[in-house]
């Protein structure tokens, strides 16, 4: 491949090197070299070992290089600090509204920080280098600390919602002005972009999404919100408007490329076409709709939507709807509910769940000529996998094939995020991660207290 002309800081060197390029390149004993936070050559290692002398290695034997993943949709506060604490056994309105908003209620800009350098922490050791927040962030000064104190790219926005007697709520002009606080916020910053964000469903006024709307195309930048992970909000869009949600929302002037929509489980023939028509791209998260019991293998059609040229991006969500924030885990099983629920296991595999990841993912949040390929010129986001564990034995001849069924997270040994190493040997080399287990378990029991929430074992531990 063509090499651009400044001096690379270091070669990522590995047995393979997917690099998910319009030919979907995979290099035998390849290389990506980095300059700055920019990468400025891709090809065999000897070959850039002999155009650029004396840069420093990471990687080598054993190892597969791929782009850094990317989470559509993460809540970085509020749910990760009572982690896997909401039980799994409750109504899906119940577990948000006596659970996690209360949990949002009580965050302080230190809950904020901190709840998004852990989350943040985690998405990297398993190779997430770019997340899509979802919209929940009450402190954004604070969660953009965590994003610079991690050393990832991502999108930031702020509660977005004009509904009465709920936390972080507004006027129409008062959530807008939050938004713009944002953009003013990100102006600049070289990884983190400012987006919109609404939390969505029925709880926003068709004034404040199309206002949102507009405010995002104005500023060339995304909106996202939440919609339809179960049926409730297609009945309260009928009840209010005649009309299911993303056909109201098309009709008001809401829609288009710009925008991305949590979710969309329970969407009916009219609204993909809408979707489709509009280009309206969709963050999915397969596991917080199994956890939460939402009816995607009966409802969904998100691989439909794939097939039919649709945008779609994979999404993680929050610590007690997703659990794991793992795109690897979160692919295989996007491949799965496809082929299981059509009885299909012809359609959807690997490769196509490996491109929602990576550069099918950044299309769809509008950053694929900055992220999701190992290409010259795009952002340095370089993932090595280990392949000499146990499930790596023996090396298949299709490494995404085995990447997305055998393995997960867990296989990353290290991350490099715009040319900064910051996954070392499976340890985030920018955190101390001891330091922030012990400020959790203290923010934990103080947020517990103050949000007044129930949390219980379920099985007694003497």
């Amino acid at each position: 491949m063509e090499t651009s002309g400044a001096a690379p800081d270091l070669l990522v060197v590995a047995d393979r090197v997917v690099t998910m390029d319009p030919e979907r390149t995979v290099l035998a004993d390849g290389a990506v070299a980095v300059a700055g936070d920019r990468i400025v050559d891709v090809g065999r290692a000897d070959d850039l070992r002999a155009r650029h002398p004396g840069a420093a290695e990471l990687g080598g034997p054993g190892r597969m290089a791929v782009p850094g993943f990317v989470n559509a949709h993460q809540h970085l506060t509020g749910d990760r600090l009572i982690r896997s604490a909401i039980p799994d056994d409750l109504e899906s309105g119940t577990a948000i509204f006596s659970w996690a908003v209360p949990a949002h209620a009580a965050h302080t800009p230190a809950d904020d920080e901190l709840s998004a350098t852990l989350g943040l922490v985690e998405a990297v050791g398993n190779g997430i280098t770019f997340t899509v927040e979802a919209g929940t962030v009450a402190h954004p000064d604070r969660v953009l600390a965590a994003f610079d104190t991690v050393g990832v790219g991502g999108t930031l926005g702020s509660w977005g919602w004009d509904v009465e007697g709920q936390p972080w709520a507004g006027t129409v002009s008062e959530v807008l002005e939050r938004q713009r606080h944002v953009l003013d916020l990100t102006d600049g910053h070289p990884r983190v972009d400012g987006w919109i964000t609404l939390v969505g469903h029925d709880l926003m006024s068709d004034e404040l999404v199309v206002a949102a709307s507009e405010l995002a195309a104005t500023a060339g930048t995304g909106l996202t919100f939440h919609l339809s992970p179960t049926d409730s909000d297609p009945r309260r869009y009928l009840e209010r408007t005649g009309s299911r949600p993303l056909v109201h929302l098309g009709r008001l002037g809401a829609l288009g490329p710009h925008v991305l929509v949590g979710h969309g489980v329970h969407l009916d023939d009219a609204e993909i076409d809408v979707l489709l028509r509009h280009d309206v791209a969709l963050a999915y998260c397969p596991w917080a709709y199994l956890r939460l019991g939402q009816g995607v293998t009966g409802a969904g059609r998100h691989a439909d939507i794939v097939e039919r040229g649709g945008r779609v991006a994979l999404g993680c969500d929050a610590e007690n709807a997703g659990d794991a924030v793992d795109v690897l885990r979160t692919a295989a099983l996007a491949a799965g509910l496809a082929k299981d629920t059509r009885l299909a296991p012809e359609r959807f595999g690997a490769h196509t769940v490996f491109e929602l990841a990576t550069i099918a993912g950044a299309a769809a949040i509008g950053m694929d000529h900055e992220i999701g390929s190992l290409e010259i010129g795009k952002r340095a986001d370089v993932v090595l996998v280990d392949t000499t564990t146990p499930e790596w034995v023996p090396a298949s001849t299709d490494p995404v094939l085995q990447l997305v069924w055998a393995s997960d997270g867990r296989s990353v040994s290290d991350v490099v995020a715009s040319g900064r190493i910051v996954v070392r040997d499976r340890t985030c080399t920018t955190v101390d991660l001891a330091a922030l287990a012990e400020q959790a378990a203290e923010h934990h029991r103080r947020l517990v207290l103050d949000a007044g929430l129930p949390v219980r074992a379920t099985w007694p531990t003497r």
